[in-house]
């Protein structure tokens, strides 16, 4: 149980250092890309298997998301994602960081979907 609260704390950290490395110049771009598909997986509201289906639903978030993490990390180069590593400690020192902003694209993802169930519907 220790070891799956260990990488539980590492996740929080990795999730913002992918987010980090995705900014950062050094970072190759096949690794950019794959980084920004993982962070928008992580903060997107939309799953590949919907949360209310029971266990199933939440298997993804505990299968998919943490090898899309491994292998973006394994994409970008060691030094400088223990950069971003670092980075991303001081990140969540005065608790969840307050960028509300960063919810913009995912709410214009959910309008785009309900008026083109709307424009089918009707």
């Amino acid at each position: 149980m220790n070891k799956l609260k260990e990488r539980a704390q590492r996740l929080k950290t990795d999730i913002p250092a992918v987010f980090i490395a995705l900014k950062d110049k050094k970072t190759p771009w096949f690794a950019k890309v794959l980084a920004f598909l993982v962070v928008v997986y992580a903060l997107s509201p939309i799953d590949l298997i919907p949360d209310f289906i029971p266990i199933l639903g939440y298997l993804d978030d505990l299968i998919i998301l943490p090898v899309l993490i491994v292998w973006c990390i394994r994409c970008i180069p060691d030094e400088v994602f223990a950069d971003c590593r670092a980075r991303s400690q001081d990140l969540w020192g005065n608790g969840a960081p307050q960028k509300w902003y960063y919810s913009i694209p995912f709410v214009l993802i959910w309008l785009a979907v309900i008026m083109l169930i709307l424009i089918v519907v009707m």
